[in-house]
């Protein structure tokens, strides 16, 4: 089992903020992307936040949007479309949704509308 499927979210979650709002971007539009990609709405963000989910936990209540499988690319030099592993591959294309977030993309292309 990798160290990140046991880490808790809420410790990554600062990170993706700061990536964002370094490029511009915001703490809102972040949330815009988890909640699109998980299927959860913000008080439900919020609770998994306050309660230190683990990433493995807060994948695994999540319902993840049918449009995630048009995500491609590289992140972190891994392919997120060849990442077997279906947590690892999840918090891959998290990753992938915040980088592109942090490079100026547009929300409707981030979000594969």
């Amino acid at each position: 089992m990798h160290r990140i499927f046991t880490t808790a979210f809420s410790s990554v979650y600062p990170h993706y903020v700061t990536k964002a709002e370094r490029k511009g971007r915001t703490k809102a539009e972040v949330d815009e992307i988890i909640q699109w990609l998980t299927g959860f709405d913000q008080s439900a963000l919020d609770r998994y936040l306050q309660a230190e989910t683990t990433f493995d936990e807060f994948f695994a209540a999540a319902n993840l949007n049918p449009n995630a499988t048009l995500i491609t690319g590289v992140v972190c030099g891994i392919r997120v479309e060849s990442v077997e592993d279906p947590l690892m591959k999840k918090i891959r294309l998290l990753d992938k949704l915040i980088d592109e977030l942090a490079k100026g993309k547009k929300m409707d292309k981030i979000m594969r509308q």
